[in-house]
């Protein structure tokens, strides 16, 4: 074979990766990268890197196969050292720095595996805010789909070899030397929540701060891919950060995120969710249109009012389930994708209206509510909520939308009462 160097073959090999597989290797050392497509080639008997790209193409469990061998010797201790520091030095302090002394920071390791990053994470945390500070406001989850993977995450205890990129004195702080190997701060560890989690079906965990994914995108399809980066962007605080792998590139049709430095991987939030990135994710909240004929510009320019208004909005069934909400209203009340589908009364925003109104929300009425207080740990708010039914074009009833209205923002929803009447 050509020399490492010197590889127009497997240049290409690596390129069609990265632009058709959403798996970018050319970041990696080439020696070493070589030696493992290599054995992964010798393994099912092809001597060429032009006769492995033409197998890849035709054999799609190769990738996962391919990944298996490439990767695998990855994991670490603060994998890629470069972009941890950079997320120690540079990040970390405006997640601390856009909060209150009490304020508790909230991260998420999204395929967590054996653990090594939520605990390299939690050892950061631990230096910047001190031990101490960190137990009483950092709360980390780290979930993966592998359950033994959990187990052993959980346990937290690594060998001599998986702790080689810690330095001695924050393995001194951080570790306890036993006869299994080096165990983990046992408090710190207690803060993290472990969970099995499928990146592809299940709700993503919400308000979070900064979300780490390294290199387990890779793994899935490019539709799958744009999924579950929608599920990331709803699970992200407007001001939370995205952190994802050396390898990675992301491929969704929209800019939902915005490269804070595309060398070390991390993003934050750019445009809003659309109607049709909620569908990637929740598709059985809407029936299948009868013809695949595209929808008119006017529905579209509907959706896109609906999801940009700087109101809370919901769009309840006929039956009284919530089948939308806009990036407000999921902001305001913290609704996650598990909230789609569920009676609109059993949630907040829905116990709120239940509370100073015996009227059903799918009554053939609008109905305007005044002065409606909410109470939380971060003080009193007051909406006017202006629910409205909804027909289709043979003027039957299928819904109602709210709309909650923070008192003193927008114009008055008597205005709006009035205008209504007179039509």
């Amino acid at each position: 074979m050509p020399s490492p160097e010197t590889s127009p073959e497997f240049e290409a090999l690596l390129d069609y990766l990265k632009h058709y597989q959403g798996c970018d290797l050319t970041g990696y050392k080439r020696s070493s990268l070589m030696r493992r497509f290599e054995h992964r080639m010798r393994s099912i008997k092809i001597d060429s890197y032009q006769c492995y790209l033409q197998y890849l193409q035709q054999h799609s469990e190769e990738y996962l196969a391919l990944l298996n061998d490439v990767l695998i010797n990855f994991t670490s201790f603060f994998r890629d050292p470069d972009a941890w520091s950079y997320l120690a030095n540079e990040i970390i302090p405006k997640i601390i720095a856009q909060k209150q002394p009490n304020e508790p920071i909230r991260v998420w390791s999204a395929g967590c595996a054996a653990g090594q990053e939520i605990y390299s994470l939690l050892l950061l945390l631990a230096e910047i805010l001190g031990i101490e500070a960190c137990l009483e406001r950092v709360q980390c989850y780290a979930t993966d789909a592998d359950a033994v993977a959990i187990q052993q995450a959980r346990k937290g205890i690594y060998s001599e070899l998986e702790i080689s990129g810690i330095s001695p004195n924050l393995l001194k702080k951080y570790f306890e030397q036993t006869q299994q190997g080096y165990v983990f701060h046992s408090k710190l560890r207690r803060t993290i929540i472990f969970s099995q989690h499928n990146l592809e079906k299940n709700a993503p965990i919400s308000k979070i701060d900064l979300l780490i994914c390294r290199n387990v995108l890779i793994y899935f399809n490019p539709e799958t891919q744009v999924s579950i980066l929608v599920r990331f962007h709803f699970a992200l605080k407007n001001t939370g950060f995205l952190f994802l792998g050396k390898s990675e590139v992301l491929v969704n049709r929209r800019e939902i995120f915005t490269p804070v430095d595309l060398k070390h991987r991390i993003y934050t939030k750019g445009l809003h969710l659309s109607v049709e990135d909620h569908l990637s994710i929740n598709p059985k909240s809407f029936r299948k249109p009868l013809t695949d004929r595209p929808l008119p510009i006017q529905n579209y320019f509907w959706q896109a009012a609906f999801e940009s208004s700087p109101n809370a909005q919901f769009a309840v069934d006929l039956n009284g389930y919530l089948i939308a909400a806009n990036e407000q209203a999921n902001l305001l009340f913290g609704l996650t994708l598990n909230d789609w589908n569920r009676p609109f009364q059993d949630l907040e925003p829905g116990k709120l209206v239940a509370a100073h109104t015996s009227a059903k929300i799918t009554a053939n009425r609008r109905v305007l509510l005044k002065n409606i207080e909410w109470n939380t740990s971060q003080g009193t708010q007051c909406f006017d909520v202006a629910i409205v039914p909804v027909f289709n074009h043979r003027k039957q009833l299928i819904g109602s939308t709210l709309t909650f209205v923070v008192q003193g923002v927008t114009v008055s929803l008597e205005a709006w009462q009035n205008a209504g009447s007179r039509r």
